[in-house]
């Protein structure tokens, strides 16, 4: 297999460079669309069945496996979109300086989506029929939580025995084997208008009452235990000489294990349950959206079997936990044993300096190709 994907590399490099310069930021759906259509014409071609989901808004999503396949134990999941503007594809189109590919979205993740197509045309090369037991769903809204896809990612994980997520290794290569959840909130602050300098009596401060909301929320934080809680945005007021009737907050929290989620749920419900400027009303919307991947047992026995096919292969797997989310979230959490990370290693996602290094497209399209055989082999082998 090896030999087989080293020849393909300038032909994966050239779809590389077809899919990166297609914009398919989230909201671009005629992009994700695009990048979807190109794929499913090459897992046809492989002789897989494309199921679509579509959807209104945002691109839709694929569910993809081979027409022989019956009851696949592995899912892979990998996004099509990504969170830059249209334009950004004519701005800083893709281009190689030395080992390293540029361009929007060309490690996040489609680098990956090119891994991953190779990896499954290797399998069919060498006649494995591995293939045969994966399942995979590409979906078009990852870069915004997965708003409309956890649902299809959940159904779908249902009876998996592996999930392998297809978002880019660390810069030094490691995989993820554990992520923080999270989730956003929205506090909705309104106060009673009046001019600041002629009657501020009959005024009740939007604006301070979310000071005192915001120094409580910031006072959950806790590092030690994975807890973050962000107010990243403020709106409010309407004039520089008026008391602010109205002001909002967004807030980002992030948590490293699965029972906290109640917890902060109700910290944050709690802070808002009252008032710190009288005459003032708070309202608070929002959930916990992503619960985090923890490093359980059956993770721990998916990441051995995954640093023995690299050792087999030449690549030291090492592993790392990260605070951002991902859909592994939603496969561990579905109780499937689950690896991230497993897509080529980059750097600087999400910036215009965001590359690829190329010499691990090859590198790791084969790891990934051993790690869908060997899954195979064990799973056959323990249901004999």
């Amino acid at each position: 297999m090896e030999r087989y994907i080293k020849q393909k590399n300038e032909e994966m490099i050239s779809l590389l460079e077809k899919i990166v310069n297609i914009d398919s930021g989230t909201y671009i759906k005629k992009g994700v669309d695009r990048i979807g259509t190109i794929l499913s014409e090459k897992y046809k071609e492989l002789g897989f069945e494309i199921v679509v989901d579509k959807q209104e808004e945002y691109g839709n999503h694929l569910i993809i496996q081979h027409k022989e396949a019956v009851n696949p134990k592995i899912i892979l999941v990998a996004h099509m979109d990504t969170v830059f503007p249209k334009g950004t594809a004519d701005e800083r189109p893709f281009h190689i300086d030395g080992n390293r590919a540029y361009g929007p979205g060309v490690v996040d993740m489609k680098g990956s989506q090119v891994e991953l197509l190779y990896a499954i045309k290797a399998l069919k090369e060498k006649n494995d029929k591995s293939y045969q037991n994966v399942q995979i769903i590409l979906n078009g809204d990852e870069e915004i939580g997965s708003i409309t896809s956890r649902s299809l990612i959940e159904k779908h994980a249902k009876g998996k025995e592996y999930a392998l997520i297809m978002e880019p290794a660390r810069k030094d290569g490691s995989l993820v084997s554990a992520r923080k959840g999270g989730g956003r909130f929205t506090l909705t602050v309104e106060g009673i208008a009046a001019h600041s300098g002629i009657e501020p009596e009959k005024g009740r401060s939007a604006i301070e009452e979310l000071a005192h909301k915001i120094i409580q929320l910031h006072e959950l934080n806790d590092h030690e235990s994975g807890i973050t809680v962000n107010v990243g945005i403020i709106e409010g007021g309407s004039s520089v000489n008026t008391i602010s009737p109205h002001a909002v907050a967004e807030v980002d929290i992030r948590i490293s294990k699965a029972k906290q989620a109640d917890q902060v749920r109700k910290e944050i419900e709690e802070i808002c349950s009252h008032t710190d400027v009288p005459g003032t009303k708070v309202e608070v919307s929002g959930e916990i959206t992503r619960l985090p991947m923890e490093k359980n047992e059956q993770t721990k026995e998916l990441l051995a079997i995954i640093k023995k096919v690299g050792k087999e292969v030449g690549v030291e797997v090492k592993d790392t936990f990260t605070g951002g989310g991902s859909d592994a979230s939603y496969t561990s959490a579905a109780g499937v044993a689950t690896i991230d990370g497993l897509g080529p290693v980059g750097g600087d996602p999400h910036s215009e300096n965001e590359y690829l290094e190329l010499d691990t497209l090859t590198e790791r399209t084969h790891m990934l190709a051993k790690i869908i055989q060997r899954l195979s082999r064990e799973y056959n082998k323990e249901n004999k």
